[in-house]
């Protein structure tokens, strides 16, 4: 098989984001729902076989980010998902990185699931003389195909 109707794909996204039952197909989970999904950053590529600590960036204050699994949180529209806010990281206080993609994932640490990855775009080079902590604008996202 290759691709998925627009309406399924819409309906995907909006299961794992939304937390929003694809009706006669799939439920979310009943018994303990994720509520939370955790947003990382990395300095190059996890790849399809990688988990939420592959290539993660590692500097003095940062830890991932949880996002809502809700409207409130991601905004899907078609095949397209987005962050409804800002996904803003701690500030560096010692050690630099540079974030080339980001990751949406199930755990707040750890290894966990990866969901989707996604290049930031430009690439946020981090070090403590940032003017601000790292971030990743709320039109950032991607779609499904």
């Amino acid at each position: 098989m290759s691709g998925k109707g627009s309406t399924y794909a819409d309906d995907l996204l909006k299961l794992i984001f939304n937390a929003t039952a694809i009706a006669n197909i799939a439920d979310n989970a009943s018994a303990s729902p994720l509520t939370t999904l955790y947003v990382s950053l990395h300095s190059a590529d996890p790849g399809p076989a990688g988990n939420q600590t592959t290539s993660e960036v590692a500097y003095t204050g940062y830890a991932r980010i949880g996002v809502a699994r809700t409207a409130g949180g991601f905004t899907v529209s078609g095949t397209a998902v987005s962050f409804v806010a800002a996904v803003v990281f701690g500030t560096c206080t010692g050690g630099t990185a540079t974030a080339t993609f980001f990751a949406i994932g199930t755990a707040s640490s750890g290894a966990g699931k990866l969901l989707y990855t996604g290049p930031v775009t430009p690439n946020i080079t981090i070090t403590s003389s940032m003017p601000s902590p790292p971030q990743l604008l709320a039109a950032s996202g991607g779609t499904e195909s």
